[in-house]
């Protein structure tokens, strides 16, 4: 078992969790080989906003056909069981919305999918202090440990399943006693989340896990630049237990130490670590907040995602380690599965591994880039990479090797970021909610959506 005081790497904590879900969780995966002069496409060519529809269909299913039966909360994974995902769930409660919007189902069995998901949520689940844990079972709702001492609450996970809920509040918005029911489940579990307590005794940062068994022993702050933005927001948004602009400035911008500003790739980086990192960081926050026009004291964030995808292309299009098939048209680092296991692979961490979900999910950032990747995974891989829930999770065409797995932390923000691609629906829900307003303007940031 890797724990996080035994790695030395500068990117973030979400790394560390990534690391140990691999550890925790190895899965099966299918390996092909394939002609690499087999050019062909697999499938017929339709338009791109066809296949824009067709993706987010088919991903859809993943949280809909595959959603927890008795909970309604995604699963971990395809082969994950019983076990249900928090962050995962907040990013398939919004693809619930965003397939709601688009009828592929109507707005009335969504509704009865987010009672069963809210419900269960208010009853069932175990808690900590309002906060919800990494993993659950999705029968009983109690704790499935993520790791020995990650046994209990995990806040930056439950800052993810909280900018679902208050995404799917704003979008079921009717006067009817259903809608307005299921509104006020919503409020009574977000008004539950003890923000303020993660403070670990009032220190100027919120820390990452508490566990019942061990306390804080992980001792791990929230802080960045990396997948955590959304924490402090929702934390600072809070109207039961809310923190002030001093933990965020402290805590999660390290005093301005996120800064960066060296150029890679021919691109100036505005936040976080060398060559940006994982390009789970552009999106896992992103999917309610609008980076268009907002920034505070640090950074402006449509400048920020938009140069991290750009130098994640960048860098594939180089491809500085020779590996097969990087292109302008196959590009995209992040965590995800990878041959016997599970990293975050970014530009400093390149493995030879490319995950759809990428290049995908950055469609709002470099559309032109993010289109051409997309029609090559479905066009051009799709005999090996296209399947039941959509694109599967990774694949390294150096060593022809092929995920058959579909994982929610992936799955999600395809659909979600599609969506704000062609819609800005998702920012514009969880902009609206008055408290979000207050909580990101209480913090410094400035936007026309605020």
């Amino acid at each position: 078992m890797i724990f996080a005081g035994m790695i030395n790497l500068k990117l973030s904590a979400g790394f560390v969790l990534f690391l140990l879900l691999g550890a925790c969780k190895k899965e099966s995966h299918l390996i092909v080989k394939t002609n690499p002069s087999d050019t062909s496409n697999k499938f017929p060519i339709i338009s791109d906003d066809a296949l824009l529809d067709l993706v987010q269909k088919q991903t859809f299913k993943y949280f809909w056909e595959f959603g927890h039966p008795a909970s309604g909360l995604a699963r971990e994974r395809n082969t994950s069981a019983d076990v249900v995902t928090t962050g995962g769930s907040g990013f398939g409660i919004m693809a619930i919305v965003v397939a709601a919007n688009r009828n592929f189902v109507s707005r009335a069995d969504a509704l009865v999918r987010m009672q069963k998901i809210v419900g269960f949520l208010k009853n069932t689940a175990q808690k900590f202090h309002g906060a919800f844990p990494h993993w659950m079972n999705g029968v009983t709702g109690a704790v499935v440990p993520f790791s020995q001492q990650d046994d209990g609450a995990d806040l930056v996970e439950t800052s993810y399943l909280m900018q679902g809920l208050l995404t799917a509040r704003q979008y079921f918005n009717g006067v009817g006693s259903d809608e307005t029911t299921l509104r006020d489940d919503i409020n009574t579990i977000w008004n539950g989340v003890e923000w303020d307590w993660f403070r670990q005794g009032g220190q100027n940062a919120l820390f990452w896990h508490w566990s019942p068994d061990y306390g804080w022993s992980t001792n791990m702050q929230v802080n960045g630049w990396d997948e955590a933005l959304i924490t402090y927001v929702m934390a600072a948004s809070s109207t039961t237990h809310s923190v002030p602009k001093i933990v965020y400035d402290s805590g999660w911008a390290l005093n301005g130490s996120i800064k960066n500003g060296n150029t890679y790739f021919g691109v100036q980086l505005p936040l976080g670590p060398a060559d940006g990192g994982p390009l789970f960081f552009a999106h896992y926050s992103f999917l309610g907040i609008n980076p268009n026009g907002l920034s505070d004291a640090y950074a402006s964030y449509d400048v920020q995602n938009k140069t991290h995808a750009m130098i994640n292309y960048n860098y594939c299009v180089a491809n500085p380690k020779g590996y097969k098939g990087y292109s302008n048209m196959c590009w995209g680092l992040t965590a995800s599965d990878v041959e016997n296991g599970y990293t975050a692979s970014s530009p400093t961490n390149d493995v030879g591994v490319i995950a759809p979900t990428a290049a995908i999910s950055s469609l709002p950032y470099t559309p032109t880039q993010s289109m051409a990747a997309l029609r090559f995974f479905y066009y051009k891989l799709g005999d090996k990479m296209w399947g039941q829930y959509g694109f599967y999770d990774s694949f390294n065409l150096t060593d022809a090797w092929f995920a058959n797995s579909t994982l929610a932390i992936d799955q999600g923000p395809i659909i979600d970021m599609i969506e704000n691609y062609r819609s800005g629906l998702l920012w514009n829900l969880f902009m609206s909610c008055p408290e979000v307003k207050t909580g990101m303007k209480n913090l410094g940031f400035q936007s026309p959506n605020l």
